[in-house]
């Protein structure tokens, strides 16, 4: 279904069951829900889905190690549950990795031994591999990069992993499939109101410029860390109900971390715990966690977190990686519960809260995306109950995620489209150059701008290399470089002309250069052309070269 005919269906209908604010991993779920209990659901997301905080996780579905060591064992338990329903429900998304914490004292083998055993014991049938201590040689196999210097042994457990952004976008796909309205680019800017009470929004697509008035039985509030800037729509006195705190990760190529293991630190400087994990042929290293006044849509990692990151990598990898290796850099904000003590947000929740105005505004913040269905689950349970909706129960325990292909999925170039894998062959052997990669160091392919274009509502260059592919966060440099041509396979799509075209990349590449360190960028030679540019490329190439200077090799 494109866009224009879920806005048809938007002008079509009068009221709404359930209205969701917010396209991230929270609101995406709670309109998968209700859509599955057979309501009329609509999810307006200002920007696109999975654009926030949901798209720059540290990629895993886990019970939280950290939450054990904290005592907190009601939320690891349900976190190992959702992390057993996700992978049932999506295993074309989320998988199984193995976690290595390496050891270097001699009390840390039994004390973590001990630790993640009770780990598997509360995962239960749910469960995916058993714990076990590792010697010196067994923990050099599993991660050779790691620091040997001192090295006494390991200890492996399993967690799961996941795409964040593509999982947004499946979820939405799901949302269509089940009958919802998911649309991106549509803005609230106020909350509709008769008798006191919430009864609709008032919303504007950004796209056009159009103005509505949109009545709903319930509105729910899943706008994670901007959801006290929708609450003052309600009530303009309402006291912050979050305290943000930014998660900042590094991207660093394969070699640093070569074996089929992620790195588990249970303890840094700070208190958190730190990953280094395989991604997508690269290593997610992350992540910090830093008290911020202001959110942003688009926060920026500070330099004292990443010379952080730089610095505890260093303590365990053989090789020390700098500046010059990061490829990206990112950070999302985190929508923690406020508690008393805002200055170490590390100790804040990470459980879940439902709040309903006396205006009756639902609004669902804190958690996780591992906790996501459960979240959801409970805020529709909430919202229908307010709204004097009919009693149904959640469907999304046992339903799968769209392009589920069974619990053991397919493998290959489309493995995170699922079941949809086939359609892309059909459409890369109608046109043969869809198959060709958009840029050598990055491993998708024309024809995936394209359906992202016709079945992902991307609408952007932005859309496409930050969250239909990750080339952004894989490598930003070369993202860059791929700009103009994803832009002239968008506007082919779209219909737009070449000034549309320019602006794109222009603005795409004003934001990647955001996702580089200081300093990087001007230390990159000068872009290599490739032969058999068009006009209309060529200003977009004369773009480039002014942000991003680094060679197209």
């Amino acid at each position: 279904m494109t866009r224009s005919e879920l806005l048809q269906r938007l002008d079509g209908e009068r009221n709404w069951d359930l209205l969701v604010i917010g396209g991230g991993a929270t609101g995406l779920g709670v309109a998968v829900d209700a859509a599955s209990r057979g309501y009329r659901t609509l999810l307006l997301e200002r920007d696109d889905f999975g654009s926030g905080t949901s798209g720059r996780s540290t990629k895993l579905i886990h019970g939280g190690v950290r939450y054990l060591q904290q005592g907190n064992i009601s939320l690891v338990l349900e976190a190992l549950h959702e992390r057993g329903v996700l992978i049932r429900n999506a295993p074309h998304l989320v998988h199984n990795l193995s976690f290595v914490v390496p050891l270097y004292d001699w009390w840390e083998g039994p004390f973590y031994g001990v630790g993640l055993k009770l780990y598997d014991m509360l995962a239960g049938k749910l469960g995916l591999g058993p714990s076990q201590l590792l010697s010196r040689e067994e923990t050099l196999r599993h991660i050779p990069t790691v620091e040997p210097a001192g090295l006494r042994g390991g200890v492996i457990y399993h967690d799961g992993q996941f795409d964040d952004a593509r999982l947004a976008v499946a979820l939405a796909r799901t949302c269509a499939d089940l009958g919802g309205v998911p649309l991106n680019r549509v803005e609230v800017s106020g909350l509709l109101k008769s008798g006191g009470l919430v009864r609709g929004v008032a919303a504007r697509d950004r796209e056009s410029g159009r103005e509505y008035e949109i009545e709903a039985r319930v509105v729910v509030n899943a706008t994670g860390p901007f959801c006290d800037a929708v609450r003052l729509l309600d009530e303009p006195g309402a006291q912050p109900l979050i305290a943000p705190s930014q998660g900042v990760h590094l991207v660093l190529p394969r070699e640093f971390l070569p074996g089929d293991s992620a790195i588990m630190v249970p303890h840094t400087d700070d208190g958190r715990v730190l990953f280094a994990v395989p991604w997508h042929d690269r290593v997610i290293v992350g992540t910090t966690d830093t008290p911020m006044v202001r959110v942003t849509a688009e926060p920026r990692p500070l330099a004292m977190e990443i010379e952080f990151l730089l610095e505890h990598a260093a303590r365990y990898l053989a090789r020390d990686p700098g500046m010059s290796d990061i490829l990206s850099v990112f950070a999302g904000i985190r929508p923690l519960v406020l508690g008393g003590d805002v200055t170490h947000t590390a100790t804040l929740s990470r459980d879940h809260t439902l709040l309903v105005s006396a205006a009756g505004l639902v609004t669902i913040t804190g958690g996780k995306w591992t906790t996501y269905r459960r979240m959801a689950e409970d805020t529709v349970t909430c919202a229908a109950r307010l709204a004097g909706l009919d009693e149904r129960p959640s469907r999304t325990n046992n339903l799968p995620i769209h392009g589920w292909v069974g619990e053991s999925p397919m493998n290959g170039e489309w493995q995170l489209y699922g079941a949809d894998a086939a359609a892309l062959d059909e459409l890369c052997a109608g046109q043969p150059d869809l198959r060709q990669l958009l840029h050598p160091r990055l491993p998708y392919r024309r024809a995936e701008v394209v359906w992202g274009v016709r079945h992902e509502w991307a609408r952007s260059v932005e859309d496409v290399l930050s969250r239909r592919t990750r080339a952004l966060i894989l490598d930003a440099r070369a993202a860059m470089e791929a700009a103009p041509a994803v832009a002239s396979l968008i506007a082919a799509e779209l219909g737009r002309d070449a000034a549309w075209q320019a602006a794109e990349v222009t603005a795409f590449c004003a934001l990647a250069k955001g996702y580089l360190p200081p300093g990087i960028v001007a230390e990159q030679p000068v872009r290599n052309r490739p032969a058999g540019r068009n006009s209309s490329l060529d200003t977009m190439w004369q773009i480039c070269d002014k942000t991003s200077p680094s060679g197209y090799d």
